[in-house]
């Protein structure tokens, strides 16, 4: 087969050994019965993104208005899916991550986050939830409903737009949620790479795909933000570019020696000025994986982000890849040689897949306050690549609004606690110990509970006896007394 290798980027023998690395691995995948009249082996798929992938849908949503520069990736799969993850950086802010041990029993995920706002942003991972629970997604638990699986991982983007506080939330997650589609998706400053930084460069979001034949595909999604850098300093050209298949780099060109020996050259080469970064991964196969072999293939597309960034896994950033499998039968086991073949050509394909995402997400992006982009910084690099409209423009990813955020917000209110003045008959009673008394028990000052006949609340003192009103009074002092016992600051639950 011909694979496009870039052979004007590398040394001599580096285009041979590429390729047949890469034809040995799609080889390994094939069947015996596999003809080699198949058509695509080896190639991008429709959309050359992750959604390629049967069973797999994404969604984004980001601000760039100040102060906000950040926002929010799902990769969402309606199917809950095997999944694991490998974390090799320093400095992580992840969530979930244990719950895909294949020492752990949790069966899947149905989705997985990759955002901006570093610790903050985790907290949209709660609009994802919300969203999926609206819908009946998630393991089963009875009567209780069910408990969506969302693991996630996010950059370190805080400060970025002007506001360290203008970060993401439950409310980022859950429109990111209704965004998801199987279609093209969008790359660049976009999702969660909004915010982000290759090196001295703006970066973003990148994907591709594989395709290994008899049905089996392959494809990364990624947001490239490394304390090191996607640029090779003895040619200012893109790690990443040299694994591309299929022609997608088509038209790019090694940087000229004046801009690849300028100052903003020399910018963009540097490792970032701040302390704290990541990139973050997904791959995804539609080849049936155990778990164990889900956590094996997170790890080897580690390989990949070594490949297109130099220096990484730094103790600055927190380098994070999950790997899920879509399939359905009978699991790939690493530990059954039978298999092995296959599953080296899927793990090797997802290290290749998620090298090009990273050049991608790199030459895809696009500069913004000051923050050059690569090819901006080396515009002869980018200058007959067409493709990259299409890249930065491809499938939605909807700004959020205010208007957006408000409805989003309705969506999520949550039944309300109790007010310290819920009315004392209901405490009486017993109400307010019923799973579903907050949403029952009116607030203080609500109307309710007057005379037949008159104001609602309101009392006829003519009408009641002297033991009415000292029974009144008491009820009154009983009402102030709990109100104050419910005021204390010991007795409030946090958790």
């Amino acid at each position: 087969m011909a694979l496009w290798i870039g052979e004007h980027l590398m040394k001599p023998t580096l285009p041979a050994l590429l390729t047949a690395a890469l034809a040995s691995s799609l080889l390994a995948v094939a069947p015996a019965s596999a003809t080699a009249a198949e058509e695509g082996i080896g190639q991008p798929g429709e959309h050359n993104a992750i959604t390629d992938v049967p069973g797999v849908h994404v969604g984004q949503v980001q601000s760039d208005t100040a102060p906000f520069l950040t926002g929010t990736t799902v990769i969402y799969t309606p199917e809950m899916s095997v999944a694991s993850v490998d974390q090799r950086g320093g400095a992580p802010a992840t969530k979930e991550t244990d719950l895909l041990s294949p020492l752990n029993s949790n069966p899947g995920v149905n989705a997985i986050q990759l955002g901006g706002s570093s610790m903050y942003g985790l907290s949209a991972t709660n609009g994802i939830i919300r969203w999926l629970e609206d819908r009946g997604e998630g393991v089963p638990l009875g009567s209780a409903g069910v408990a969506p699986i969302v693991p996630a991982a996010d950059i370190y983007d805080l400060n970025r737009g002007g506001d360290p506080k203008a970060r993401t939330s439950a409310e980022w997650g859950y429109l990111a949620a209704e965004a998801t589609t199987d279609g093209p998706v969008r790359q660049g400053s976009v999702g969660g790479g909004t915010g982000a930084r290759g090196g001295g460069l703006r970066s973003g979001v990148g994907t591709a795909s594989t395709y290994l034949g008899d049905g089996i595909w392959v494809g990364a999604m990624v947001i490239v933000n490394p304390a090191g850098s996607p640029v090779d300093p003895l040619d200012c050209s893109l790690y990443g570019v040299r694994y591309g298949v299929g022609g997608e780099f088509d038209g790019y060109q090694v940087p000229s020696a004046e801009e690849c020996h300028s100052e903003d050259s020399a910018a963009a080469q540097q490792m970032s000025e701040e302390s704290l970064n990541t990139t973050i991964a997904v791959v995804v196969t539609n080849a049936p994986l155990e778990k164990a072999a889900a956590q094996r293939m997170s790890g080897n597309a580690h390989d990949g982000m070594a490949r297109a960034i130099y220096p990484i896994h730094t103790l600055s950033d927190g380098d994070t890849v999950f790997a899920v499998s879509t399939g359905e039968g009978e699991p790939l086991q690493i530990n059954d040689p039978a298999d092995s073949r296959q599953l080296n050509g899927i793990f090797n394909a997802g290290s290749t897949t998620l090298s090009r995402a990273i050049a991608k997400a790199v030459l895809s992006a696009e500069s913004h306050d000051g923050r050059l982009s690569y090819c901006d910084t080396y515009p002869s690099a980018c200058a007959d690549m067409p493709q990259l409209e299409e890249w930065r423009t491809a499938g939605e990813a909807p700004d959020v609004t205010r208007p957006e955020f408000e409805r989003a917000r309705r969506a999520l209110e949550q039944t309300p606690v109790p007010a310290p003045g819920a009315r004392n008959a209901a405490l009486e009673t017993g109400a307010s110990d019923r799973g579903d008394s907050a949403a029952a028990l009116p607030v203080a000052g609500d109307a309710g509970g007057g005379a037949p006949g008159g104001p609602a609340g309101s009392l006829d003192p003519a009408a009641l006896t002297a033991g009415s009103l000292a029974a009144v009074g008491v009820t009154l002092l009983l009402g102030a007394f709990v109100a104050l016992r419910r005021r204390r600051p010991g007795v409030v639950a946090l958790s």
